[in-house]
């Protein structure tokens, strides 16, 4: 395959997969039949356009040749009168049903691959596949599970939809509400795997991820009613997204490591997100209720990104922020960030003693690791801050959060880096966003306390 039709593939798969998907499954109602037809369409633009040329419309060439795929399918399988009436109903031009309150292909795909019906986690992992495209790697990265796991997982779920008959509906607007915390971990996972992606030939930051998360989460608070918590839980992930978002210039060096966010030239950060997140987080502020788990989350952000200076972080405030978090959402995941936060508005000893009791629970997750040999060298305990960042770089998915462990556990066995040397070389895991590995399989944005 030559290199312009090949990358032509790579773009149209990246940039429409879900849009493709989503459209099959609107017109046929069957996942797998969606799924199956839009990767043979896929497979044909690998077989033909290096010969033919890469079409002037791709998307749209993809879109046709998958749905004349499914078509072809059911009329292959075509066996009985309601078969055949299905394929003879293909050709049918009569107006289509109202599609409901949500007017998005692919956000009306979040929803119903997130059917009540489905256990949550079969839920977010199959709306990663289905809507976000990302591989069963991908995901089982993101879950903290085998690989094999996370196949059977989506295999099975795909399998409940069929055998119970679960409805492709699109929800009323009095259902809306009920539905909505699942779909919003729905999107913050796939805003976290585009913000650290994981993968060896992937890039470090997926930008097409993030851009999708917020524009279907940018929606998403559209139809929500003004007021509810529903809303405000969805604007402060809205405002989360952005100012994350807002570093992504900064966040990886021209060598491909990961650049902590002290290090971060602030001058290349957006300020256009950042403006309007901190006006999200505003809205909120002073109100009588009280605040979610993401208003929570944008707020350490909006910390962050409010001091001009790494040196002018409040840190005070970004550790109360993480104490309202244990008690809004508490988890081993929350408990490690603020003891990062701990540790720079106290001293690394008392981070580190805060972290410790955490190794049987986070002993599988690089972050842990990460901060752990951060916080060690800290303290002068450099041979064992170099077996902690062997166990950090064992487990960290993404090329340039490895490479960036890598040159930091080099430096400090030979040497070079020690106390004395932190702020020039920081632990990637303070930078990462990590993902929860609880049953719920929320992630929790960590803030960059470093």
């Amino acid at each position: 395959m030559d290199s312009f039709a090949d990358a032509a593939v790579v773009h149209v798969h990246r940039e429409q997969w879900a849009r493709i998907v989503a459209g099959l499954v609107r017109r046929f109602g069957d996942l797998d039949l969606a799924e199956e037809a839009a990767a043979e369409a896929f497979a044909v633009a690998v077989e033909r356009w290096p010969v033919g040329g890469v079409p002037p419309n791709p998307g749209a060439w993809i879109t046709t040749t998958a749905n004349r795929k499914a078509i072809d399918r059911i009329r292959r399988e075509a066996r009985g009168g309601q078969l055949q009436q299905e394929a003879f109903m293909l050709t049918d031009e009569s107006p289509q049903e109202p599609v409901g309150a949500v007017e998005d292909d692919r956000l009306r795909l979040v929803f119903t691959c997130c059917h009540p019906a489905l256990s949550i986690e079969a839920r977010v992992a199959l709306t990663l596949r289905i809507v976000g495209g990302l591989t069963v790697t991908e995901i089982a990265h993101a879950f903290l599970v085998p690989e094999t796991t996370m196949g059977q997982r989506i295999s099975r779920a795909k399998a409940k939809i069929k055998v119970a008959r679960i409805p492709y509906r699109v929800p009323a607007d009095d259902d809306l509400p009920a539905r909505v915390g699942g779909v919003l971990t729905v999107l913050y996972l796939i805003f976290n795997e585009g913000y650290l992606a994981s993968g060896a030939d992937t890039d470090p930051v997926r930008r097409d991820l993030t851009g999708e998360a917020i524009r279907l989460t940018r929606l998403l608070r559209e139809l929500l009613p003004g007021g509810s918590g529903e809303r405000a839980e969805a604007t402060g992930l809205l405002a989360l997204m952005l100012l994350t978002e807002a570093r992504a210039s900064a966040r990886v060096s021209a060598d491909g490591q990961l650049v902590r966010l002290d290090q971060q030239d602030r001058s290349a950060w957006d300020r256009a997100l950042i403006d309007e997140g901190l006006a999200l987080v505003d809205q909120r502020a002073g109100g009588a209720d009280p605040l979610g788990r993401y208003e929570i989350l944008a707020a350490i952000n909006a910390a962050h990104v409010s001091a001009a200076h790494a040196r002018d972080t409040d840190w005070a405030r970004i550790v109360a922020l993480y104490g309202q978090l244990e008690r809004v959402d508490p988890s081993p995941i929350v408990t490690l960030n603020r003891a990062i936060a701990v540790s720079q508005l106290d001293s690394p000893a008392v981070g580190l003693a805060l972290i410790e009791p955490l190794g049987d629970t986070l002993g599988g997750y690089h972050a842990f690791h990460a901060t752990r040999a951060e916080l060690l060298r800290l303290v002068g305990r450099s041979a064992d801050a170099v077996d902690a960042y062997d166990r950090a770089i064992a487990l960290a998915g993404n090329t340039a959060e490895v490479a960036h462990l890598a040159r930091v556990r080099r430096r400090l066995a030979a040497g070079l880096a020690g106390p004395a040397d932190a702020s020039a070389e920081p632990s990637a895991g303070m930078e990462a966003l990590p993902h929860d590995p609880h049953e719920r399989h929320d992630p929790h944005e960590q803030g960059e306390s470093s």
